[in-house]
């Protein structure tokens, strides 16, 4: 049996949506990355760009456990010196609630050239409404 390799005039992209609402920040990011980037389909190919387009609803709604409200940080270096400015997962989720899910993403989305473009198929939302029901996604899980 022969191993068959996907080309590109062969991918489709698909539309996935999930709710965020009560899921916790690394498990959520985890199926997102998987889906952005195609490794959930049968025809992964390493050198092609299959992935789908992911949809998140409710992402003011997710859930860190423990203490990492607080004790979680994230770093910002400007790289001039002193340039060093801290932030904690509560601080960023006040500000921008759906900027959280879209650094866990980005994170688990290996350091390629294919990174953005795969981020670009992300759609994060604060509330319960998208702009994309033409597409007619489907849950992700």
């Amino acid at each position: 049996m022969r191993t068959t390799l996907q080309k590109t005039e062969e991918t489709k992209a698909d539309w996935y949506i999930v709710d965020a609402a009560g899921q916790r920040l690394g498990t959520l990011a985890v199926r997102i990355a998987r889906a952005l980037s195609g490794k959930h389909k049968p025809t992964w190919t390493p050198h092609i760009d299959n992935g789908d387009f992911v949809i998140v609803i409710n992402a003011d709604k997710i859930e860190l456990g423990g203490k990492k409200w607080d004790e979680k940080v994230y770093h910002n270096h400007s790289g001039f010196p002193g340039g060093l400015k801290t932030k904690t997962a509560r601080e960023i989720h006040e500000k921008h609630p759906t900027r959280l899910i879209e650094k866990a993403v980005r994170g688990m989305l290996p350091t390629n050239r294919m990174r953005d473009v795969q981020l670009g198929r992300l759609k994060v939302y604060e509330g319960s409404t998208h702009t994309h029901d033409a597409q007619k996604p489907q849950p992700l899980f």
